[in-house]
């Protein structure tokens, strides 16, 4: 049985929702965005694609422990329990709740972006470049660890290739500025500011409007202002609901 609540996003042929249904016994919360033709896509975990739909989707702790024991047969099985198919969809696994999902827009003449975020940082913040990783992955495997910093980002202007790869660093950034203006700490060496969690990821979709592709979406340019903008209200709110994290 699955259950679902809409979330309403501005940018048209794109429908967005939260579903609330079973895996392997566990309830799952599932953010689901379909779009009506088949977009391009870059995920920081799968690469580059071409979907109907993209998801986050939190897993509760004794479900996510289990998984990244697995996660390529998570990856695989996964799909279908929403029907699905594997090719059809890229996603990402957070296990902060998907009810404290933040959802961010902006607007300028023509164009248009929508960020849907979900975050949390209370036990694996980190500063990157300052604090020391525990992590190795062999064979696709690794140990578990609460929090994540997750971003959909949408938007109706198609991009090439290389502004959906620089539009990472942009949400990148932006989310880095939400963390210090919330004073985020590391969590292993808490006399420093967080940049992020060590496990957040990115999800990239293209938009279909006629015309040619944008080319660059850094922060120089009104796209990248639109995509700074969105990400760091979003994650900023995301955190707060998480975290109960306060300005």
């Amino acid at each position: 049985m699955i259950e679902k609540r809409k979330v309403q996003v501005s940018l048209p042929s794109v429908d967005a929702q939260v579903l609330y249904h079973e895996y392997e016994g566990f309830t799952v919360k599932t953010l689901l965005v379909a779009f009506a033709q088949k977009r391009r896509v870059l995920s920081t975990w799968s690469g580059l694609r071409e979907v109907r739909y993209v998801a986050n989707v939190y897993q509760p702790l004794q479900l996510s422990l289990r998984t990244m024991e697995k996660y390529e047969s998570f990856e695989k099985a996964y799909p279908k329990t929403i029907g699905i198919p594997n090719e059809e969809i890229t996603f990402l696994s957070t296990a902060a709740d998907m009810d404290n999902m933040a959802k961010a827009e902006r607007a300028y003449r023509e164009l248009a972006v929508c960020c849907l975020a979900t975050a949390g940082a209370k036990n694996n913040a980190l500063r990157t470049g300052v604090d020391v990783a525990n992590w190795f992955e062999r064979n696709g495997k690794f140990e578990s660890t609460l929090g994540t910093i997750n971003v959909i980002l949408l938007t109706n202007a198609p991009l090439t290739d290389g502004a959906m790869a620089r539009a990472i660093i942009t949400i990148t950034e932006a989310k880095t500025a939400a963390l210090q203006d919330l004073n985020v700490r590391s969590t292993y060496t808490p006399e420093n500011q967080a940049t992020g969690t060590g496990t957040d990821n990115v999800i990239v979709v293209s938009g279909n409007q006629p015309g040619q592709p944008l080319r660059y979406t850094g922060g120089h340019t009104k796209i990248g202002e639109l995509i700074g903008h969105a990400a760091k209200t979003a994650v900023a709110e995301a955190l707060k609901k998480q975290d109960g994290l306060n300005t």
